[in-house]
């Protein structure tokens, strides 16, 4: 059976995550411990223990989240045997997971990434200022009725251009819209006037809109001074939906991704296509398990990030 590993995103962290797998493999304290080093930063202590307040701060959710996955990923090879060109045909990742993915895939070091990452949320913190953003998911339009509302909100403006733009295709149903507040409030009030549910989300910034493009900006020249190499299989980016081994389209994707739209739901499909029949969701949390299925409910959709998890999938492996 084909397979794809997939790797969650900001909103998957909580306190606690990746405890139990690093009290039960050395591998995954060995990964952590790597990321502790490059960070120079305590970074497994804050996912153990919190406080929560600190971890879901971007610029330390970001690379906790991937130490979460890169930990489980490393005990797979090192005692399951996992060989990821040989198990895997493509890795994908929700936003932030994405450079969870390359690493996995070892396009990109973990130490790299982990720097990466940092950078990549302190970057997006202050790319605009708190209070000037917001995001809401729309439960209950189709992607083209989404865009739809956010274009009508954008241009209901009062007074300056305000932004209101689809952030996330996550699934049939769920799209998430950010920008500028006000426009992002007005898409609210569409949806619902629609016979859509539509909530405001708990975020610091309109991630994944062109107000983040200050934030794109810092990534593009990060990057240039990172080694980035082709994966060992393909990735599906977000910006496209598609798969790619070419470091230059991956890079230019890594920047691109900041301002775009993620393109989970189409990545899935992509996936069918392809007749890949399992979704692994690796590190912390369901979320891209449960959008999966919510996709198509065909394909089978699994969730590893607990010892027990990390040794069923060694089994089937």
């Amino acid at each position: 059976m084909k397979r794809a590993f997939v790797f969650p995103g900001q909103g998957s962290q909580v306190v606690g995550m990746g405890r139990a797998l690093a009290a039960a493999f050395v591998p995954a304290r060995q990964v952590m411990a790597e990321v502790d080093d490059a960070l120079s930063q305590n970074l497994s202590r804050l996912m153990f223990e919190g406080p929560e307040s600190d971890l879901t701060m971007t610029e330390n959710a970001q690379p906790a989240l991937m130490t979460a996955s890169l930990a489980v990923i490393h005990v797979l090879e090192t005692e399951g045997g996992l060989n990821l060109s040989r198990d895997v045909a493509f890795v994908a990742g929700h936003s932030l997971g994405e450079y969870s993915a390359l690493a996995a895939a070892r396009a990109l070091s973990v130490g790299d990434v982990a720097r990466l990452l940092k950078r990549r949320g302190q970057a997006m913190q202050r790319a605009v200022p708190v209070g000037v953003g917001a995001m809401a998911a729309l439960l209950g339009l189709d992607i083209e009725r989404a865009m739809a509302a956010a274009a009508e909100a954008a241009h209901a403006a009062v007074g300056p251009d305000e932004i209101c733009a689809v952030a996330n295709d996550n699934a049939p149903g769920q799209v998430v819209v950010s920008g500028h507040r006000g426009a992002v409030e007005r898409a609210v009030l569409i949806a619902r006037a629609h016979g859509a549910r539509a909530i405001t989300l708990p975020v610091s910034a309109p991630f994944h809109s062109p107000l983040m493009a200050p934030a794109a900006d810092v990534m593009e020249e990060t990057l240039r001074g990172v080694a980035l190499g082709p994966p060992v299989v393909p990735l599906v980016a977000n910006v496209s939906a598609t798969a790619t081994r070419d470091p230059r389209r991956i890079e230019r994707g890594l920047v691109e991704q900041v301002t775009a739209m993620v393109r989970w739901r189409e990545s899935v499909l992509f996936f069918k296509d392809t007749d890949i029949g399992q979704i692994v969701e690796i590190g912390a949390g369901r979320v891209l398990t449960g959008l999966v299925k919510r996709i198509d409910p065909k394909i089978s959709a699994l969730s590893v990030g607990s010892p027990s998890e990390v040794e069923a999938l060694m089994k089937e492996l």
